[in-house]
This record gives structure tokens, C-alpha cells and sequence, in this order.
């Protein structure tokens, strides 16, 4: 049975084999005769976190994959009362084809895959978030070519998920990685496709790819006033963009706050790059899905 858990779980060979599907998804989308990998299928999504774009992608791509989505809140079902992980994921286990999770610790996604044995999909957890990660790259290789040999600046908490994974795809796809971020705030994994600096600016020198997420994620509202204070300098805007190569492009996995982690100017200039970026999660998560459905 196969998973979407980490990035880990898949070889670049996967990688490339769900970029090409979700090119073919992307382009095919609508026309009929579209593959249905899904059909007849049920799939769940397990949401402990609120969420825009990974619920109306995932729900949306399961439709169009030819599955129904059920939609749980983690308040909804018995979870939310104290069953444990293990006997929610053997239930359903028996009645649905598949499970999409977004939920606090990586080790109750775990868990809940060994015991449901069904292909369950990462949406997020605090350690990862490997399908943004994968969409990112994808976004990055239809812009710009192969992200292979490429350098990526990663400005802000390098300590969240989405750097983590950014971290392991640097090493499985061959590129380089800088995470520029206040010591305190460094990413705990690394490898030797990853550098860290406290300084944005040496990060965002002849970078291909400048990427930024928000300060302030969920589960952390209590460090506001601190975070705002302590990133301050690591704005990711029109000066640090002068510093990257002329063609870099520009990323941010949204939600977006403007002025904060991004300036309102340099949003609004990579807008089209950024909300292709957004829509291209419904390509990649379908990707995926067809990738765990039909793999053996």
C-alpha cells in the first residue's frame, strides 16, 4: 500500500511521473474523455485545520478524478471526543478507498495510515507539507525549466513545514537550497543541498527561485507581536528580488499577508505566477491521487 506522507515516500521517479500527469491534467481538464482513476471510489478528508486551498482542491480533484469526497471535520466524528487515531482509521479503513488528512502532528497521519490501509495523503501537518512542496516545483518547471542545479531562497521561519519539505525535495530533485531566517527560527533538518543564514540578502543573491511563507502560522497566534518584531528585515520584496537572477521567479504558498512576510507591490507584480501556483495544486493533488490509486 502507498502513501503521501513525506516527501521521502516518493523517488524522483515518482516525482516525475506525477509532473506529467498533472501536466496532462492540466491541459486535458474538462474534455471528455478524461481519465476517472477514482471512479466509484469514496474518499475522506480529515481536516483538524481550517484550510481554502487544500479543501477546494482536494475536494474538486477528487470529483473530477470521478470519486465523491467526504468532507470530516475532526470536530465532526468521534476523533473529536477522544476515540483514538487507530480505531477511527480501522473503521474507515473498511468503508472509504482512500484518505486525505490535514491535521497537527505528523505522527497521527502515521499512525493512521498503518492502521486504515488505504492510500492516505499528507494535506499538512507541523512537519510537512509535501504536496505545496511538489506544486511549487511543478509551478517552478513549467515557468522556468528544470529546477535540477537551480538555487531556491527561502526567506522567513525556516522552521515551519513547508521549508522542512523543501529541505528533502532539495536533496531528491538535485537542487540547492538557502534558508535565510533569525537563528531561532532555522530549519531543525538539513542536508548537503541545504545552506541557512541569519542574512536575507546573501540567500537572495543570483537565486532562480524566492520563496516565502507566512510568519505566523497556525497554532502559533500567541507569538504574534514577537514574530512580527523578530522577522523583521525579512521581508521578501523588490529589493532582495534585485539581488536574484533577472528571470527569478517568485512564490508564496498563500495565505498572504500583505506587508508582513511580503511586500503589497511585489505580490501584486508576481501575482499571476503566484495564483498559477495556487490553482496548480488541483493539478499536482490529482496527480498524486491517480499516482497512489494506480501504483502497485
Amino acid at each position: 500500500m502507498r502513501h503521501f506522507l513525506k516527501i521521502n515516500d516518493f523517488t524522483s521517479g515518482d516525482v516525475e511521473a506525477v509532473f506529467e500527469k498533472a501536466k496532462d491534467y492540466k491541459k486535458n481538464r474538462g474534455q471528455a474523455g478524461t481519465a476517472r482513476p477514482l471512479e466509484g471510489q469514496t474518499w475522506a478528508m480529515i481536516f483538524s485545520k481550517s484550510s481554502t486551498r487544500t479543501r477546494v482542491s482536494f475536494q474538486t480533484g477528487i470529483y473530477e478524478l470521478g470519486g465523491l469526497p467526504m468532507f470530516l471535520s475532526a470536530r465532526e466524528i468521534q476523533l473529536g471526543r477522544g476515540e483514538p487515531i487507530k480505531d477511527t482509521a480501522r473503521v474507515l479503513g473498511r468503508m472509504v478507498s482512500g484518505a486525505v488528512i490535514r491535521t497537527y502532528a505528523q505522527s497521527e497521519i502515521e499512525e493512521f495510515a498503518s492502521y486504515s490501509k488505504i492510500p492516505t495523503i499528507n494535506a499538512l501537518t507541523d512537519d510537512e507539507h509535501p504536496c505545496q512542496i511538489l506544486t511549487d516545483i511543478f509551478t517552478f518547471n513549467e515557468k522556468r525549466g528544470s529546477i535540477r542545479g537551480k538555487k531556491v531562497a527561502f526567506i522567513g521561519d525556516a522552521a515551519c513545514n513547508v521549508a522542512r519539505s523543501f529541505v528533502h525535495a532539495a536533496e531528491l530533485l538535485d537542487f540547492q537550497l538557502v534558508c535565510a531566517a533569525p537563528e531561532k527560527y532555522q530549519t531543525d533538518v538539513t542536508n548537503s543541498h541545504t545552506q541557512t543564514t541569519s542574512n536575507p540578502r546573501e540567500a537572495a543573491k543570483d537565486a532562480d527561485l524566492l520563496y516565502t511563507d507566512v510568519w505566523i502560522s497556525m497554532g502559533k497566534e500567541s507569538e504574534s507581536e514577537d514574530r512580527i518584531q523578530e522577522f523583521q528585515g525579512y521581508q521578501l520584496n523588490h529589493e532582495l528580488k534585485a539581488l536574484a537572477n533577472s528571470d527569478a521567479l517568485v512564490l508564496h504558498c498563500l495565505p498572504a499577508y500583505r506587508d508582513k512576510e511580503i511586500s503589497e507591490r511585489l505580490l501584486e507584480d508576481c501575482a499571476d505566477d503566484i495564483f498559477d501556483q495556487a490553482e496548480n495544486r488541483l493539478h499536482i493533488q490529482k496527480a498524486i491521487m491517480d499516482h497512489l490509486a494506480t501504483s502497485k
